[in-house]
């Protein structure tokens, strides 16, 4: 799995959609892009990476393509349309882009660092992981009390989300 970070001026949300899909065609590999103020943080992304690869292995993906199950456990939903929210949307924004190579292929690494520096070249360069607080707590549901628990740690309870998705299939 690669991330790569950066600043997108999207005109077009179809149009970017497909630049990434053309990326993952050329490579073999899932490309999912993801408006960075929803990201906790790297391990939220593995996470979710890894989850859904679990899900396409053992047949129990809900969504048809290995990029959209990506999407899913990231956001901890099962309906896409709720999960798009964590997406690009039109405009300049910070965004993350996970890059995850296929396990049938047979030069995974060499095709998601191809895949990555394609991708980079459709961004401008900047650290944009770590999420924003807020949105994130929002996004996922977050109370006050449940941060406490969680010794104020976020991105934990980030992660627990992107799991309890196993749970509720």
């Amino acid at each position: 799995m690669r991330v790569v970070e950066g600043v997108a001026d999207v005109g077009s949300v179809e149009e970017f959609v497909a630049d990434l899909g053309a990326v993952s065609d050329e490579h073999d590999c899932a490309v999912q892009a993801f408006d960075a103020d929803y990201v906790a943080d790297r391990d939220h992304l593995e996470a979710a990476v890894t989850h859904a690869n679990r899900s396409v292995a053992r047949g129990v993906a809900v969504a048809d393509e290995r990029a959209v199950e990506i999407l899913l456990y990231a956001a901890g939903r099962r309906q896409i349309r709720d999960a798009l929210e964590m997406g690009v949307s039109e405009g300049e924004q910070a965004v993350v882009v996970v890059v995850d190579g296929s396990a049938d292929a047979r030069d995974t690494d060499e095709n998601e660092a191809d895949a990555a520096a394609d991708v980079a070249a459709l961004l401008s360069e900047r650290e944009t992981l770590g999420g924003d607080a807020e949105t994130l707590a929002g996004f996922f549901d977050v109370s006050d009390a449940e941060l406490d628990a969680a010794a104020g740690d976020l991105a934990g309870v980030v992660r627990e989300r992107v799991a309890l998705l196993d749970v509720e299939k």
